[in-house]
């Protein structure tokens, strides 16, 4: 009856438009209130046993790196770079779109900052070209979905401190999937310039590009300094984390001069802000799991998929399906936090490699970011445009269907994306 009760409160909560987080803490406590012999204390105390972990001090210190990468304009560097490179293809600001996003999840490793960085600047400037305010929306929004991919990856980040699995390792086997989701964004872009006519850029001086190259490097070079760190055990993610933000700020200080430390306090705050949306929902979800724990949940899960007769191909397919289902009300975050650890064991058994499973739940719970009602960069991106959330997802769809083609080959060929160390 509890589970009942909680299950209608959690999905009235979110109906009603109650931030997931607090959705999420509030049935918990509900629930575990209901439960007589536990103390009411057991939740704020599962929620800090939730957060305290030193790998995820990282998540703070990646959203510090994309922080400083929107304030010191490194974004607009990184458009402009693009644009020197792919601009003179049918649609060259779509292409951009997409190539930028693939090098802003090198820096930032955020979804939500690639969104509002790159989207605030391209999504206005497409629709100025000509191009449709769906169009616009659907290729920011859906190329977003890549910061969360290639490394460094928050998300991957917080999977790895769940099945204490080789961060670095999921790293390196997220770039070839992200770099190829990428590219078929770009060849659907292609095939929409060319049927509706949309426009090139003009065509780049070799000198202005070499300059525009030059002052990217910094930026370009963030995620081989921080992936590599890691592979060769220089540091770990946390460090690798904290020292790409201590980066961030010397590249925009001293060598794009875009941002002071006058600056360093409004950075530091908006940092804050963000990350407590994440932390809090991650801690929100470790007390509804002691809940569910509670009523022996995972344990029920966990038999599900046992009795699916040891095929690892329906249990993967499954899996895609259920955090389809999860990604369109819940954050990537708190969606691992609840499911991964029950999911993860069986996995095991059915001898599913760890970092296979990383990179299909990562890919797939980055749809969530593109589906209605959660969707924050649907969200963010049709507001920038001032389009209906229904037209903005119609528009994404052809994006989302390219990626789900790249998931499918990494459930049943995993060895052409991921390398056969990996695997």
């Amino acid at each position: 009856m509890s589970i009942l009760i909680v299950t209608i409160l959690f999905i009235l909560l979110v109906i009603i438009g109650i931030p997931i987080a607090f959705s999420i803490s509030i049935s918990a406590l509900i629930g575990i209130m209901m439960i007589d012999g536990i103390p009411n204390m057991m939740i704020p105390m599962k929620m800090f046993y939730g957060l305290n972990s030193y790998v995820l001090l990282a998540v703070p210190l990646f959203i510090l790196t994309a922080t400083i990468m929107n304030q010191g304009n490194i974004s607009r560097k990184l458009i402009d770079f693009s644009l020197g490179i792919v601009g003179r293809c049918p649609g060259g600001l779509g292409h951009a779109n997409v190539m930028v996003s693939m090098l802003f999840a090198g820096v930032s490793g955020s979804s939500q900052a690639d969104t509002a960085g790159v989207g605030k600047i391209l999504i206005p400037n497409m629709i100025e070209k000509g191009y449709s305010k769906e169009m616009a929306v659907g290729v920011t929004a859906a190329s977003s979905t890549i910061g969360g991919i290639i490394p460094p990856s928050i998300t991957m980040v917080i999977y790895g401190g769940l099945t204490n699995s080789s961060v670095g390792k999921l790293f390196i086997g997220g770039i070839l999937p992200g770099i190829v989701i990428g590219l078929g964004m770009m060849g659907y872009v292609y095939y929409i310039a060319i049927k509706q006519n949309l426009p090139k850029e003009a065509k780049m001086p070799w000198g202005i590009f070499l300059q525009l190259f030059k002052d990217s490097i910094p930026a370009l070079i963030t995620p081989l300094i921080i992936v590599g760190g890691i592979v060769l055990g220089v540091f770990t993610p946390t460090e690798a984390a904290a020292f790409s933000a201590i980066y961030a700020y010397f590249v925009s200080a001293y060598y794009y001069k875009t941002i002071s430390y006058k600056d360093l306090p409004n950075i530091l705050i908006e940092t804050l802000k963000l990350s407590c949306l994440s932390l809090f929902a991650l801690a929100a979800a470790s007390a509804l799991g002691e809940f569910l724990g509670y009523f022996r949940i995972n344990i029920a899960v966990a038999e599900f998929f046992n009795n699916l007769g040891g095929d690892k191909y329906v249990f993967l397919g499954l899996v895609i399906l259920f955090f389809l289902f999860i990604g369109t009300f819940m954050d990537a975050i708190p969606a691992m936090v609840l499911f991964v650890p029950v999911i993860y064991p069986v996995a095991q058994l059915l001898g599913i490699d760890a970092i296979q499973l990383g990179i299909i739940i990562i890919i797939t719970l980055s749809i969530g970011l593109v589906t209605p009602p959660y969707g924050l960069c649907l969200l963010i991106a049709s507001v920038i445009a001032d389009l209906p959330i229904g037209k903005s997802f119609k528009a994404s769809l052809p994006y989302l269907i390219i990626i789900a083609i790249i998931l499918a080959i990494i459930v049943f060929f995993p060895t052409i994306l991921l390398t056969e160390l990996l695997i």
